[in-house]
């Protein structure tokens, strides 16, 4: 296994990041100097964590706006979208990302009881000495990552333990701003309505759907959801996130068909599927196809 990079512009394609993070478990970046491709919809299966280093950043998790400046510290979950919007020309962070079996293996090994704190709040801003504390395991994370299973025999389980020293140190950089979190229970709604979205998009697109699974009204969630993302209805947000997921879906899969696409997205017709997509991009999904077919064909 080949050492990973830790200096670069993350323009590698998105398959070829996935299968990196799937192959080594974690994919750990010292020092990078750009987003992926600016206002565009990015849903991933695995868990991202940055820390800015300089310069400014602004992005939306879950169609809010984040603002990312130095020792600012962002978590971006497992099929949630980020979406980035612009940077200084000197911004720089440091970026990590965890496939899906290490990360479970990390909640139930270490801290399972209390990760919703970063689920609600995923933004945080920390001291020079608290950012200099976290580059210093990130560091030692490389360090481990970088040698193969058989020079390292327990590699996986040292990068979970170091893994774990990581967040005993956020758990504690965070009890104040913990404490301001915990007496705004619109974020936690907000964030459970994210969730619920994630894992039950396919059943269904019905605010009132999502309303009742909270116990509210559909009314007092649209206040909710509206507060939180500038102005934008619980049915958009919806919208924006199963555009987001079918994206996603036609850019992968080169075989599949579109009628395919739409069942796999929880459509039962085809035609509805098309219709949805059409309302919400104002293209058809053959021209989006085609569009970045012709994008992938490009040198």
């Amino acid at each position: 296994m080949s050492s990973p990079n830790t200096t670069y512009a993350l323009t590698i394609p998105k398959e070829q990041l996935i299968k990196d993070v799937e192959r080594h478990g974690i994919l750990i970046v010292r020092e990078a100097f750009s987003f992926f491709n600016i206002n565009e919809d990015y849903v991933f299966s695995h868990i991202i964590i940055t820390l800015c280093l300089s310069g400014s950043a602004r992005a939306m998790y879950d169609m809010r706006v984040i603002e990312h400046h130095k020792n600012d510290l962002a978590f971006i979950m497992p099929g949630h979208i980020l979406h980035p919007l612009d940077c200084t020309d000197d911004f720089s962070y440091a970026v990590f990302f965890i496939s899906p079996r290490m990360f479970d293996d990390l909640r139930f090994h270490t801290f399972s009881h209390d990760f919703e704190k970063f689920h609600y709040a995923p933004h945080c801003s920390l001291t020079d000495e608290q950012a200099a504390h976290l580059l210093a395991i990130v560091d030692q994370l490389i360090v481990i990552a970088s040698r193969t299973d058989e020079e390292m025999p327990h590699r996986y389980h040292t990068l979970l333990a170091q893994l774990a020293v990581g967040y005993e140190f956020l758990t504690c950089y965070r009890c104040e701003q913990d404490k301001q979190w915990m007496s705004k229970r619109h974020a936690e709604i907000f964030s459970r309505f994210c969730d619920l979205v994630v894992n039950n998009y396919r059943e269904s697109r019905e605010v009132k759907y999502y309303a009742d699974l909270l116990n509210l009204t559909p009314k007092y969630l649209s206040k909710v959801i509206s507060s939180a993302t500038d102005g934008l209805t619980p049915a958009k947000w919806i919208e924006q996130y199963v555009t987001a997921q079918a994206k996603r879906l036609i850019e992968a899969h080169a075989t599949p068909t579109l009628q395919e696409t739409a069942y796999m997205l929880g459509f039962s017709e085809p035609t509805s599927f098309y219709r949805y997509f059409k309302r919400a991009t104002g293209m058809t999904a053959k021209e989006y196809r085609q569009q970045q077919l012709l994008h992938n064909q490009m040198p």
